[in-house]
């Protein structure tokens, strides 16, 4: 099984995070997309708005704890506290 970690951050924490990813045992895909913010963070690009990194990573269930815990050092979390990480249950694998 599967599951699924995100995290809404600075935008500037993409990069980091593709490389560390791609060096982590158990990650299956790990996608970044951008998008705009006026609450996660004080500072704005666009008025009131600021740009954030939107992260999926798709993760073997037997590897989440590691795979969430680099991604949390990848964003550099542990400094500058800004932004959020998020993990769902077991992702189920269905056909018709």
């Amino acid at each position: 099984m599967q599951v699924e970690i995100g995290a809404l951050v600075h935008k500037d924490c993409g990069p980091d995070v593709l490389e560390a990813m791609r060096e982590t045992e158990g990650v299956a895909v790990a996608m970044i997309e951008t998008g705009r913010s006026n609450d996660l963070f004080s500072d704005r690009q666009f008025g009131e708005y600021g740009e954030a990194a939107i992260i999926t990573i798709i993760a073997d269930e037997a590897y989440k704890g590691a795979v969430f815990d680099r991604l949390f050092e990848a964003c550099n979390l542990f400094d500058q506290s800004k932004g959020l990480i998020y993990m769902t249950e077991p992702v189920v694998r269905t056909s018709l």
